[in-house]
């Protein structure tokens, strides 16, 4: 090689190699303009870099890909992902669309969403469910419909499906690998993909027979659209004369939401054959399951109020204001009983219980399924305090509050009852009115009450959805991290937000909306209330709609505890 310029380096692929160039200017004419690797550590870094936990050599959702005869390494995204930065490729990829809404039943989803195969690639981690035996058709359907999919593996010796869910990891193209990968990507939205290549076809083929027969057809029924329009005018104008007293009061604003239904103790107690069957107490009463005696059979929710100390009339007109309040994200009350002093409100029944049990359970909630139920309760708290006819201040906001429906919907819970109860029902031993670990300062403070209170609680509910822990662990053995709200201030102030979702790698794969969930949060949890952002503010900035400042650092948060 002494006839040769030589150099090695470290590549920002992270290979060493060694280069050489020809030294005389005879053999510079034989040569390209460029240094030529003549060898390197590791020969292939697409095998050799394979890390559990880690990305791989080119990062989340990307694959690589070696070329053994240039010995260079090149990183690549799957069809309908992107580069998270085109200069530096193996910080990896992202996808380049909507994310698919758990909401969608299978039939949205299939007319959304369509496995694209992807030939000699594999992600070989980020499995998270398996189904053997199994044929192709049906692990594309499985994985079409679960919106927590992003690809899949099938091998058609073993008839096994693999499902993976982002972030994909360690990603590799190579000959040798002989799996069917499909990955999932929205469908085009012309007007071939919604009907299919073949009807799309058969439509341009058959347009001109279709323009004759609608002109054919068309003053036919037009003719028979102006004499049934003569008919029904004549018995319209009828029945509106007769019936005019009886249309009037529907006619008032809100008339498209019911007004709650009245109902019997009897038949409550029949719904919820005797009050049988306990879903949760509180300090305003009982939950018990019922089924309305419907054609079907709809299950409701009973809460029986204990020692309520208010005159009918109030109650009665506290119970129409809340039923009228109508919003996805929050509980929906169906009816009331009130006959002497029994007092029992009606809710829609929530089947996947409550985020205390969701969030707490041995199993961690996927991420995503948790900046969902935040948004949810963020949206539901806006409506409380700025889109109800009336402002509804919550005053208990917590996670047993939060219940999850059939696609797992935060709805709020308990709204309204600030109203209906008496002034200290729902104190705790502190003299302050909510749950420990959730109320806001001022509570202790003897000042009027806003609905900044909600906001505060929000704010711990929020660092309890990144964190998938409870704010206040007493038998933590680390201090530091007994009380949520105090170490993620510390996490936060010396740029370690990282740790606040150690061993989450969906989490960490988003740090950046992690890191915008806890500054929401840390500004939610200002001690001084005119500090804290409306719920409007809040709601903008978890969407990124609004850019956050940083949020002052407090010198104590004023704890329930204290």
């Amino acid at each position: 090689m002494v006839d040769f310029f030589q150099r090695a380096m470290l590549d920002p692929d992270g290979v060493f190699r060694q280069y050489v160039y020809p030294k005389s200017s005879k053999a510079r004419s034989l040569w390209s303009l460029q240094w030529k690797a003549v060898s390197s550590i590791p020969q292939n870094i697409c095998k050799a870099v394979m890390v559990v936990p880690g990305s791989g050599a080119c990062g989340f959702n990307s694959y690589c890909t070696f070329d053994g005869t240039k010995n260079q390494t090149s990183c690549l995204c799957p069809q309908g992902y992107k580069f998270f930065d085109e200069e530096r490729q193996y910080k990896g990829c992202r996808p380049d669309f909507e994310p698919q809404s758990c909401d969608l039943d299978e039939a949205a989803a299939t007319a959304q969403f369509e496995m694209t195969p992807i030939d000699r690639v594999d992600w070989p981690l980020s499995d998270y469910e398996q189904y053997s035996p199994i044929d192709e058709t049906e692990c594309r359907r499985l994985c079409v419909i679960d919106c927590f999919y992003a690809t899949a593996v099938f091998d058609t010796n073993s008839k096994t499906c693999w499902k993976k869910k982002l972030p994909l990891s360690n990603g590799n193209m190579a000959d040798s690998v002989q799996r069917t990968v499909l990955i999932k990507v929205p469908r085009n939205n012309n007007s071939e993909s919604q009907l299919g290549i073949g009807s799309s076809k058969w439509m341009k083929d058959k347009k001109y027979w279709i323009l004759g027969s609608s002109l054919f057809f068309g003053s036919s029924v037009l003719v028979n659209i102006l004499l049934i329009s003569i008919l029904l005018f004549g018995t319209y104008c009828g029945i509106s004369i007769n019936s005019k007293q009886k249309i009037q009061p529907s006619q008032s604003s809100g008339s498209s939401i019911l007004p709650p239904n009245i109902f019997t103790y009897n038949e409550l107690e029949k719904a919820t054959s005797g009050f049988r069957e306990v879903l949760g107490t509180g300090a305003s009463g009982t939950v018990y399951k019922g089924h309305i005696q419907d054609e079907h059979a709809t299950s409701i929710a009973v809460k029986k109020l204990e020692k309520l100390q208010q005159e009918t009339e109030t109650f009665m007109v506290e119970v129409q204001t809340i039923g009228q309040t109508f919003h996805k994200n929050l509980v929906r009350l169906l009816g009331f009983c009130n006959e002497g002093t029994d007092r029992l409100l009606v809710y829609e029944f929530m089947p996947n219980c409550s985020l205390d049990e969701f969030l707490f359970s041995d199993a961690q909630p996927h991420w995503s399924l948790r900046v969902q139920v935040a948004l949810g309760v963020a949206r539901g708290l806006l409506y409380l305090h700025e889109d109800c006819s009336k402002q509804i201040i919550h005053c208990d906001i917590k996670p047993q509050n939060i219940l999850l429906d059939n696609n797992f919907m935060a709805k709020i819970a308990d709204f309204g009852l600030a109203k209906l109860l008496r002034a200290n029902q729902t104190q705790t031993n502190t003299g302050i009115r909510g749950t420990r670990g959730y109320v806001a300062p001022e509570w202790s403070k003897n000042i009027g009450i806003t609905s900044k209170v909600d906001v505060y609680s929000f704010g711990v509910i929020l660092l309890e959805l990144v964190c998938c822990r409870r704010n206040v662990e007493l038998e933590n053995a680390d201090e530091e991290h007994t009380i949520l709200t105090y170490w993620a201030n510390d996490c936060y102030r010396c740029g370690r937000i990282d740790l606040l979702v150690e061993g989450d790698d969906e989490a960490i794969f988003n740090i950046k909306k992690v890191e915008r969930f806890v500054a929401v949060a840390l500004w939610c949890l200002q001690e001084e209330l005119t500090m804290r952002p409306t719920m409007l503010k809040v709601t903008q900035m978890l969407d990124g709609a609004a850019q956050i400042a940083t949020p002052p650092d407090p010198s104590s948060f004023i704890s329930s505890l204290q």
